[in-house]
């Protein structure tokens, strides 16, 4: 992804405080975004995967796992289980330490299990941390599915 470019972004999490955080953090980091959000994993499969006029298709995912309607093990499952989003970065975000919900998520194929930063501070570090591999370093996939060679 080039600096220029805007890095389509959705974020699920059902803390509204969370929300505002990490979109001031993003805000900060001087990434140019846009910011999708959806507080349950049942609207985040909607937003993916429905064909309606609020449909989504991300550069990147961020992803709670604590979800109310459909969990976030559950959505994660769905998102690299399917072929129109399994290329999608999905990054976990959550504030389990649990050994199980890490080993679990990794499991699903998230591409990295990041635990909730505990200070506003370490939250602001964390998303540059993210924007400088994911978006600066790292070559994401085109948007779509690209045919097989």
């Amino acid at each position: 992804m080039t600096r220029t470019a805007t890095c389509r972004i959705l974020l699920v999490e059902d803390n509204p405080a969370d929300v505002f955080l990490l979109k001031e953090a993003l805000q900060s980091s001087g990434l140019h975004f846009e910011l999708t959000t959806a507080s349950d994993g049942e609207k985040a499969l909607q937003l993916l995967f429905d064909q309606h006029p609020a449909h989504v298709n991300p550069d990147l995912i961020l992803l709670d796992l604590n979800l109310p309607r459909v969990n976030g093990h559950i959505l994660l499952q769905k998102i690299k289980s399917d072929p129109r989003t399994e290329a999608i970065p999905a990054i976990v975000m959550s504030s389990s330490a649990a050994a199980s919900d890490v080993t679990q998520a990794y499991l699903e194929h998230a591409n990295c299990y990041i635990r909730k930063p505990a200070t506003l501070e370490d939250l602001f570090r964390t998303v540059l941390a993210i924007k400088s591999f994911w978006l600066d370093v790292v070559q994401l996939p085109p948007p779509g599915r690209p045919e097989p060679v």
